[in-house]
C-alpha cells in the first residue's frame, strides 16, 4: 500500500482489482477528498490452476479495510465480468450501486436469484445524465458496445476530469439501443480531460470491429439458406442485439424461435421490461420444441464459451432435458473464442463433427463481431477526447503494453502501464504510489475460496497425483484383526494393478505385526511413509496419503 495513504486524500488516486492482468474480472477504484468510487464489479472464467471451480471474482481484500469511505459503486452496463460479482461480494461491502434501467434489471434478477432483491440499494440513473456520488461529480455518455446501455462514465474533479470509458465500440447501426454520444465525446475532449481509462481488448486488431447490423443481414442470409433440419444458435445471452438479429433472421426463414438457458430468458425478460425487442417474434419454450419440425426450428441456446452445465455442452453430451440433436443439424456459434476457453469450445467442435453435426464458427463465416473496439476506433476515441495520460485496462498485460504505444502515437502525453492492485496517483505527471492487496478468489458452490486455500490444493495434488486410503484395524492390545484395507483412485487400478496392491498390502501388514506397540499416531505416520516410499519406487507418482488405525474393543 502507499507509505501514507493520507497524503493523496485530496488527490486522485485509481487503481483497478481486476481487469488489468486478464481479460474479465473487471473492478475499478477512483479515490478524491477520502472516498473511493467503485466502478464495476465482475467475474472471470477460471482455469486449470482451480479444479472444480467455474468463476472467479476480485480480493476486495482492500475494499473492506477502507469500507467507511465507500462512496458507492457505478456499473456501466449488464456484461457479467463487470456486474456478475455482486451478488456474491456485496453483503461484505453494503454500498449503494448506481446503473441504468436495463442494467438495473439484469442485475435486480441475479440479486433475486441470490436472495438479496430487497437488500440492495440499486439506484436507476438515465442514460447520458449527470449524477452525484460523494465528492464525485459523474456524467453517464452513452456509447455502443454488444449490451443496450453502455455508459461511458466522465468523473469530474478539481483536480481535473476522467473519462472511464467502459466497453465500447462505435457501431453505425447496433441494432438496439442508441448510438454512441460522439457529439458529447468531443464535447468532453473541448472541456478537458486529464485522464482516459480505456478499453484494451482488441488494440492488435486493425480495422473497425464490424457492425451489428452488417451481421443482421449476413445471419439472415445464412439461415434462409439452411433448407433442412434443426438450427441451434449459440452466443452470448447479454447480447440482446445479437438475439434479435437471430431471431428475426429465423422468422424470415419461416421458423419458430426458442431460448434454451436461463441467463437468455433473464435477459430477454430485462430487454422486454426496458422496452427492448419490441417486434420480435414470440419465443417457445424449450420443452414446446418436439411439438414443431425440427426444419421449423431455429434454437437459441447458451454456452458459446463452452460452459459445462450450458445448454449447448448438454446438446454435445446428448443430455438436454428438452430436447436432442441429430445428424444433419447445424450449430452456429456466433461468437469470439475467449483466450482461455479454447480447449473446452474446440471439444465442444469435435463432438459435434463426430455425430455429424455441421458446425459454423467466426473462423470460416460471417457469424459474429466484437464489441470491442478495432484500433481505427481507438484512434478515433483518442481523437474526440484528447486525454493528456492513457490508462490502458481491460487486457492482459500484452493489451496493456501495445495500448500505451498507440496512445502515445495518437496525442497521449503520458502512459501508465497499470497492473492490477497498483494504486496510480493521476496528476499532470502521473505516478505509482504503491501497491493493495489483489487477486483472484474461486466461487466454489456456496464458499468464496483464496486460490492458496488447502482446498484447491488437495484438488490439484488429487488431479495430479491421486489420493491413497490405507485402513487399519486392531484390536485393543494391536493384534490385526483384518487385512489393512488400501485403495488408490487416480494411481491404481484395483484389477490390472493387483500385484502392486497385493504387495503393499504385505509390506504394511508385516511392518503392523512387527511394530504393534506403537501409538496410533505413530503407527499412522510410519504406515504414510512406506506407502510414500512405496509409491514414489513402484509408481513414480506422489499421492496423498491418509491412513486411519481404529481400535475395536476385543
Amino acid at each position: 500500500m502507499a507509505k501514507d495513504l493520507k497524503k493523496y486524500k485530496d488527490e486522485i488516486l485509481f487503481c483497478p482489482l481486476g481487469g488489468t492482468d486478464e481479460i474479465g474480472v473487471n473492478c475499478y477504484l477512483y479515490q478524491y477528498k477520502g472516498k473511493w468510487l467503485i466502478v464495476d464489479l465482475g467475474i472471470g472464467f477460471a482455469d486449470d490452476h482451480y479444479p472444480g471451480v467455474d468463476l472467479l471474482v476480485p480480493d476486495i481484500a482492500f475494499l473492506i479495510s477502507v469500507k467507511a469511505n465507500i462512496a458507492g459503486m457505478v456499473i456501466t452496463h449488464a456484461h457479467e465480468d463487470h456486474l456478475g460479482a455482486i451478488s456474491y461480494l456485496w453483503q461484505e461491502l453494503r454500498v449503494p450501486i448506481y446503473t441504468t434501467k436495463f442494467t438495473a434489471s439484469v442485475l435486480k434478477a441475479k440479486l433475486s436469484e441470490a436472495g438479496l432483491a430487497d437488500k440492495v440499494p440499486v439506484h436507476e440513473i438515465k442514460e447520458n445524465a449527470k449524477f452525484e456520488i460523494g465528492p464525485f461529480d459523474l456524467e453517464f455518455i452513452g456509447i455502443t458496445h454488444s449490451v443496450p446501455e453502455m455508459q461511458g462514465l466522465v468523473i469530474r474533479t478539481e483536480k481535473g476530469n476522467i473519462f472511464h470509458t467502459g466497453d465500447w465500440k462505435f457501431d453505425p447501426d447496433p441494432v438496439i439501443g442508441q448510438h454512441t454520444n460522439m457529439k458529447r465525446l468531443k464535447e468532453i475532449g473541448d472541456e478537458g480531460v486529464l485522464a482516459m481509462v480505456c478499453d484494451s481488448t482488441n488494440i492488435f486488431v486493425e480495422g473497425h470491429s464490424g457492425s451489428e447490423g452488417e451481421l443482421k443481414n449476413s445471419l439472415t442470409d445464412l439461415i434462409a439458406g439452411f433448407k433442412k433440419h434443426l438450427v441451434v444458435v449459440t452466443t452470448f445471452a447479454s447480447n440482446i442485439a445479437r438475439v434479435y438479429s437471430i431471431a428475426k433472421a429465423a422468422e424470415k426463414a419461416g421458423r419458430k424461435v426458442s431460448l434454451a438457458g436461463t441467463s437468455l430468458w433473464r435477459m430477454y425478460h430485462a430487454a422486454v421490461e426496458c422496452g427492448y425487442m419490441k417486434d420480435a417474434p414470440d419465443f417457445i419454450r424449450p420443452k414446446e420444441i418436439n411439438r414443431y419440425k425440427r426444419e421449423e426450428l431455429l434454437v437459441i441456446a447458451t454456452g458459446c464459451q463452452g460452459e459445462a452445465n450450458a445448454a449447448v455442452n448438454k446438446l454435445s453430451r446428448d443430455d438436454h432435458q428438452d430436447f436432442k440433436l441429430q445428424k444433419g443439424d447445424m450449430v452456429i456459434f456466433a461468437s469470439k473464442i475467449i483466450p482461455g476457453n479454447e480447449v473446452k469450445i474446440f471439444g465442444l467442435f469435435n463432438k459435434f463433427c463426430k455425430s455429424k453435426i455441421e458446425v459454423l464458427t467466426e473462423k470460416d463465416h460471417f457469424v459474429h463481431v466484437s464489441g470491442h473496439p478495432a484500433r481505427e476506433e481507438v484512434a478515433k476515441m483518442y481523437e474526440l477526447v484528447r486525454p493528456k495520460i492513457a490508462i490502458p485496462v481491460h487486457g492482459e498485460p500484452m493489451h496493456i503494453h501495445e495500448h500505451c504505444n498507440f496512445a502515445k502515437k495518437h496525442g497521449a502525453k503520458h502512459t501508465v502501464q497499470v497492473e492490477d492492485g497498483m494504486l496510480v496517483h493521476i496528476a499532470d505527471e502521473p505516478s505509482v504510489v504503491g501497491h493493495v492487496q489483489t487477486g483472484k478468489m474461486a466461487i466454489d458452490g456456496n464458499f468464496i475460496l483464496s486460490p492458496d486455500s488447502e482446498i484447491l490444493k488437495m484438488r490439484r495434488r488429487m488431479r495430479d497425483d491421486g489420493i491413497v486410503f490405507v485402513s487399519i484395524v486392531l484390536s485393543k492390545n494391536g493384534r490385526l484383526l483384518k487385512q489393512p484395507t488400501i485403495v488408490a483412485p487416480g494411481v491404481l487400478d484395483s484389477r490390472e494393478d493387483a500385484d502392486y496392491y497385493d504387495n503393499i498390502t504385505e509390506e504394511v501388514r508385516e511392518y503392523i505385526q512387527a511394530h504393534n506397540k506403537l501409538s496410533d499416531g505413530d503407527m499412522e505416520n510410519k504406515i504414510r511413509t512406506i506407502v510414500k516410499r512405496f509409491m514414489k519406487a513402484e509408481i513414480g507418482k506422489h499421492p496423498k496419503i491418509f491412513v486411519q488405525v481404529q481400535r475395536v474393543a476385543i
